[in-house]
């Protein structure tokens, strides 16, 4: 195993948060592997970004609540082809809507997505990384995992699930010197946050004891963190980043 290539899966690296954790890593040294649902485009233009810095990368489209396509992700593409050092789950989607009004597909949509999808790659990941007797795992969760948001109850929910799945799996898969931990942004500046009106941006801000977003790069160095040697004693933690919004 030692003569592989050591690689870092990060789901939902195509954009955003995810785009910047898999360039990171990639500094860091790591081949990334980057997952993405949509926007075959914005994928490509990640994978060139990091190898246009001297990275190494690839992508692949993969609907990570698919719970048999994960499985031939995971044999097809890492088992025994790469050293897999780090995955990251950060694929997600948001459905919003308040509770009494939400429909049942927008609640499963989003627990199958974020919590779900999570939980079947940190299966898959585990098995391999359990043979190597080495690995890092980061779920991204999120503050509203951890305090609740009006009008993303399911989304709330899928976040607080994660926090409990990063705990429970750190404790089986300790021995295996595999460590599991679990990342929970605030609000960060992102597509999604920019949308957001002058006025509730304001709101928000005044909440947070740093007064301001947040920005990926923030995000990015923790998880950079984790998956690195320094992190070896660090499992089973909730490590926010969130400006002090939730302390």
């Amino acid at each position: 195993m030692s003569e592989l290539m050591h690689t870092a899966v990060v789901t939902g690296g195509s954009r955003g948060i995810g785009r910047v954790i898999a360039e990171s890593l990639a500094g860091a040294g790591l081949q990334v592997y980057l997952t993405y649902v949509s926007r075959p485009e914005e994928a490509g233009q990640t994978v060139d970004a990091i190898v246009a810095e001297g990275g190494r990368a690839r992508a692949f489209a993969l609907n990570v609540a698919d719970s048999e396509a994960v499985a031939a992700f995971f044999r097809d593409e890492i088992k025994d082809k790469v050293h897999l050092a780090a995955l990251v789950n950060n694929a997600g989607i948001t459905k919003d809507g308040f509770l009494i009004r939400m429909k049942d597909e927008d609640y499963n949509a989003v627990l199958d997505v974020n919590l779900k999808g999570a939980f079947n790659c940190l299966r898959e990941a585990a098995k391999i990384m359990s043979r190597q007797r080495a690995g890092r795992i980061v779920n991204i969760t999120s503050v509203v995992g951890q305090m609740g948001n009006p009008g993303q109850v399911n989304y709330s929910a899928a976040k607080a699930g994660l926090i409990g799945l990063t705990k429970s799996a750190a404790k089986e898969l300790a021995a295996r010197n595999i460590t599991v931990n679990a990342v929970a942004p605030g609000f960060i500046e992102t597509d999604m946050t920019r949308a957001l009106s002058d006025e509730v941006r304001a709101d928000y801000i005044s909440a947070i004891p740093l007064a301001r977003f947040g920005e990926p790069k923030d995000v990015a160095d923790l998880v950079t963190f984790l998956v690195s040697s320094k992190a070896g004693y660090i499992t089973g933690q909730v490590i926010g980043v969130n400006g002090g919004l939730y302390c």
